[in-house]
């Protein structure tokens, strides 16, 4: 596998996690108002690199995961209750993909140099 597809894929990663903060910003701006938006991104991007980012500190083989499903399951859950149904599969469907591209070996190898 060339690096280059390793960062592509890593690269869509992070639109994927991106796009989830944006859909939470926007379920939060959508029930409470522009001051609702700010706190739920502000509040998923702590939580972010607190415990499923690359170099979080106090992330590990089981916060981990656990967060990131958290996440984009409250992203995913947010688009549905909003209304927005195909955004929400199509969101799911793209971090699935994707977080299971980045398990194998030649980007989990990238990852693992990135955490060193």
């Amino acid at each position: 596998m060339s690096s280059g597809w390793g960062w592509g894929v890593l690269a869509l990663v992070f639109l994927d996690e991106v796009l989830a903060v944006v859909a939470l910003g926007y379920v939060g701006g959508r029930f409470g108002g522009w001051p609702w938006a700010v706190v739920v991104v502000l509040a998923a991007v702590a939580v972010w690199w607190t415990f499923a980012s690359p170099k979080a500190p106090r992330g590990g083989p089981v916060v981990r995961p656990a967060v990131k499903v958290l996440v984009f399951g409250a992203a995913c859950v947010g688009l549905l209750w909003s209304g927005h149904i195909v955004l929400a599969l199509l969101l799911l469907g793209f971090s699935v993909v994707v977080n299971a591209l980045a398990q194998t070996g030649g980007v989990r190898m990238l990852v693992d140099d990135l955490e060193r």
